[in-house]
């Protein structure tokens, strides 16, 4: 194990990691302890806790290794021993839980055994067979799996070809409101100017009457003078 916690000798987000490490590291020689004790089911569940144990410890070493490049020179001799001596610690938690995995007698139980008895074979051969039973249905529900993703696949270029020609669709048809608003923007000039002409013909005649008024009234008045 490395030295006691030093809070003075670098800085506190390092401290922070090397405070984490060591709780992890106690929780993985715990669990190196308790494998030997265990077989089959129990022991394979310490096992992979024991291996995320060392993941957690190797994930805070690297971040433990980036921090201690921010620290002052002068405290750094201290922080690199300690840090070497977390990494030796860790190294030899692998090394421990190596061994303990590749324990093939204590991992399985008395069912595999170098020279397996009749029983045995029988036993580790309906094993077999059931593992590769299990084999062949997570194979088919992949398949299935497969098949579903290859439907829905399809699916959705059907549908995306819909949209497309959907798309199509639409902008033809508003391609045929730009041209008819076109047409009613003629249309409506058209309009006006028959208003105008009808306006400017309307005026001419009140005109025309208004002097053809006046000339008549003009012979009247001249006629009885």
């Amino acid at each position: 194990m490395s030295n006691p916690l030093d809070t003075d000798a670098g800085s506190e987000l390092f401290s922070s990691y090397e405070a984490d490490l060591r709780l992890v590291q106690a929780d993985l020689h715990q669990k190196l302890d308790q494998i030997p004790e265990q077989t089959g089911e129990p022991r394979k569940a310490t096992i992979r806790q024991a291996e995320h144990a060392v993941e957690e410890a190797t994930e805070l070493l690297d971040q433990m290794r980036i921090e201690k490049q921010n620290i002052p020179s002068a405290t750094r001799t201290k922080i690199n021993q300690r840090f070497r001596n977390f990494e030796s610690d860790v190294d030899a938690a692998k090394r421990k839980l190596k061994l303990l995995s590749d324990d093939r007698k204590a991992l399985f139980g008395n069912r595999y055994t170098d020279n397996p008895s009749r029983d045995d074979q029988l036993e580790q051969r309906q094993q077999l067979l059931s593992g590769t039973d299990r084999l062949g249905r997570s194979t088919d529900r992949i398949r299935e799996s497969q098949r579903i993703a290859n439907e829905t696949e399809q699916i959705g270029a059907g549908t995306l070809a819909d949209l497309h020609s959907q798309r199509a669709v639409m902008e033809h048809t508003r391609g045929t409101l730009l041209e008819s608003e076109g047409y009613v923007d003629r249309s409506v000039k058209t309009l006006r100017g028959m208003a105008r002409r009808m306006a400017t013909n309307r005026i001419i005649t009140v005109a025309i009457i208004t002097v053809l008024v006046l000339l008549i009234i003009a012979v009247i008045v001249s006629k009885f003078r």
